[in-house]
């Protein structure tokens, strides 16, 4: 089955985690296609709720079916010897309940038999003894038939090195495969093996090619929201909201002052000279973004207006050292600068809309600030 993630349910106000994929249900002689719920806590809910047993009950039943029974899918014809099959086996109703069992535990970020038959595995491929041998064939016979195929996600070779490894010596491989024999499990062990020294190598690898990257968890994300009233002049007490661009502190950029960034960026977008004045001596941001939206603006402003506005937040942070020191002490946090009365473009407004370009501007005037110091450190 094919689950999808994330939904969830509230109980006494207390959110459950949960998953959901598509099964068949019966009413009356018909079937229909509908969506089966499964919760961390154990729940099932599929037309009306239901635990585990309930869903062994109604699938024996017939009343909740996994593939439409009106319209059956033919069993692919099988061909060659059943060992080395790289297909999975089909799917039954006991080895659906599995399944489900198994989205519980991992709801509840608890061990899968995915992840007991990896553990197995492991304690194996450090002691290769008779015992952990059999807890490898237990902890694999506990994985759903119809999953067994996809425990190593080898595209390849399938399961095929693991019914070879759970196949006692003297016996075929499922049945109708060659002979186990110690050599056999000799070579599975070096499998498992080599595939951790591949794997050790592309970790190296990867840390070499992202060798520049931060080392462990990153600062949190912080939120640089808009403000009703923001004060017309620099305020005593400095905080987070020095990053906005309606924030009062006057900046000179290519021969004009600015009080704000907002002045400047409207000011410079305008594309008459008394316009640009006007806006540049408004009494209030309110003002400047307002008589700036009315003016007509310079041609192709919406090509340059990135670039203008990353000149003026570098302006504005470079000529005021203690702003720059706010900014500076967010770290490398990842900025998120909200608001409405800016455009989408400048704003981040959620997964669906706003591309929050000053929280990223914010972002590259920071680094470019630090890497200043650097520089001048060394030299």
């Amino acid at each position: 089955m094919s689950w999808t993630r994330p939904t969830y349910r509230l109980v006494d106000g207390e959110r459950i985690d949960g998953a959901w994929c598509h099964v068949w249900t019966k009413s009356c002689t018909d079937y229909y296609l509908a969506d089966l719920f499964v919760y961390a806590d154990g729940a099932i809910r599929c037309v009306s709720e239901m635990d585990l047993p309930g869903l062994r009950e109604r699938l024996a039943a017939g009343s909740i079916a996994l593939s439409n029974p009106e319209r059956p899918v033919p069993a692919p014809a099988q061909s060659g010897p059943r060992w080395s099959a790289r297909y999975p086996e089909p799917l039954t109703d006991e080895g659906f309940v599995g399944e489900v069992r198994d989205e519980i535990e991992s709801l509840n970020g608890r061990p899968t038999t995915f992840d007991r038959c990896w553990q197995a595995i492991r304690r194996y491929m450090h002691e290769p003894t008779e015992d952990n041998r059999q807890s490898v064939r237990a902890a694999y016979l506990a994985i759903p038939a119809h999953r067994r195929v996809y425990v190593l996600g080898d595209m390849d070779l399938q399961d095929i090195p693991l019914r070879k490894l759970v196949t006692d010596h003297g016996e075929p491989v499922g049945g109708d495969g060659p002979v186990a024999t110690a050599e056999m499990h000799r070579e599975v062990l070096e499998y498992f093996q080599a595939g951790d020294r591949g794997v050790q190598r592309s970790r190296e690898l990867y840390g070499m090619l992202h060798a520049d990257d931060p080392q462990g968890a990153g600062t949190p994300a912080i939120t640089s929201n808009e403000r009703v009233n923001p004060p017309d002049e620099l305020p005593e007490r400095l905080d987070s909201f020095v990053l906005r661009n309606e924030f009062p502190a006057t900046f000179l950029y290519r021969g004009q002052r600015y009080p704000t960034v907002l002045h400047g960026y409207w000011a410079l977008a305008a594309a008459d000279r008394a316009d640009h004045d006007h806006i540049r001596d408004a009494a209030t941001v309110r003002e400047a973004h307002e008589v700036g939206g009315r003016v007509p603006l310079r041609p192709e402003w919406v090509l340059v207006r990135t670039a203008v506005m990353a000149a003026l937040l570098r302006a504005k942070f470079t000529q005021h050292p203690e702003l720059a020191q706010v900014l500076v002490s967010t770290g490398d946090a990842r900025v998120s600068y909200t608001g409405i009365s800016e455009s989408p473009h400048w704003t981040d407004r959620g997964p669906r809309e706003g591309r929050n370009w000053v929280g990223r501007l914010l972002e590259l005037t920071r680094a470019e600030i630090l890497a200043d110091r650097v520089v001048n450190e060394e030299g």
